[in-house]
């Protein structure tokens, strides 16, 4: 079977040549899983003409965060699930580049993983002109809630934190609500789905090496301890996805070593 980025780049090429207006796409998988690379073939197949906003992009301020986690639960200063992104800012640049004119630029937010917070306006990107399609892409997009998940046991140590349970009401809340109008402005959804979540650990690992540019199996025990920390905040939506709780799509379905195994057209 051909690789992960063939079967994006034909799957979203029927969507553009279908489309007469930039067609609206929403992207999935854990993270690790190569949606950067599919967004790389998709970009240089339409030469720079796809507008691609990754939802990491639009994570709240370290202070909006503060604030959440002041009002609701610690574990908000961490960014990642559900209820620490800026929905409406996303919302509002996903309007931005459907009214596009060919001679327009559309600042993009950009998202500091070093300093974990968003950067000033003055280093935001820009696109040039009106996109052949709008990407939104993230490890939760598509998610469905469950509003019964606050009142469940919880799954892992950092669950277990959450002793009022506010945490993930708020996150499924979130999901109900802001996320769930979000998913609703389009029907094309892509899923890049990995074998496991264990899978899922090991890419992180991987990914966290080629950051701080050390060869893979060499991370250092501390970080792999962080890394395996910071997962634990993704856990019960990404298992829930893997289990097929989203908006439809079309599913690929990808091995350890991310070769594609099975697909599941829309």
């Amino acid at each position: 079977m051909s690789s992960i980025e063939s079967h994006f780049k034909n799957w979203a090429h029927t969507r553009i040549t279908d489309s007469t207006t930039p067609p609206l796409l929403f992207v999935s998988g854990a993270q690790g899983i190569g949606k950067s690379t599919a967004m790389s073939a998709i970009s240089k197949m339409y030469n720079g003409q796809i507008a691609i906003l990754g939802i990491d992009d639009f994570y709240l301020t370290k202070i909006e965060r503060t604030g959440l986690s002041d009002k609701y639960s610690p574990l908000f200063i961490t960014r990642g699930p559900p209820g620490t992104h800026d929905i409406p800012l996303l919302n509002s640049k996903i309007n931005a580049l459907q009214n596009a004119s060919p001679d327009s630029v559309t600042s993009l937010p950009k998202f500091s993983k070093v300093i974990d917070d968003r950067l000033p306006e003055i280093e935001f990107s820009t696109f040039q002109g009106r996109p052949k399609a709008i990407i939104v892409e993230g490890w939760l997009v598509g998610a469905k809630p469950d509003l019964n998940a606050p009142s469940t046991e919880p799954i892992n140590a950092i669950e277990e934190q959450d002793k009022s349970g506010l945490w993930r009401q708020f996150q499924e809340q979130e999901l109900a609500g802001s996320y769930a109008d979000l998913w609703r402005r389009s029907s094309h959804f892509f899923y890049l789905n990995a074998p496991s979540f264990e899978t899922i650990l090991n890419w992180r690992i991987e990914q966290e090496e080629t950051t701080l540019g050390i060869a893979k199996g060499t991370l250092p025990t501390e970080r792999r301890a962080w890394v395996k920390n910071f997962i634990l905040y993704y856990e019960r939506i990404t298992r829930r996805m893997l289990k097929g709780n989203k908006i439809n799509g079309t599913q690929l379905y990808v091995d350890a070593f991310r070769k594609p195994v099975d697909v599941e057209a829309q």
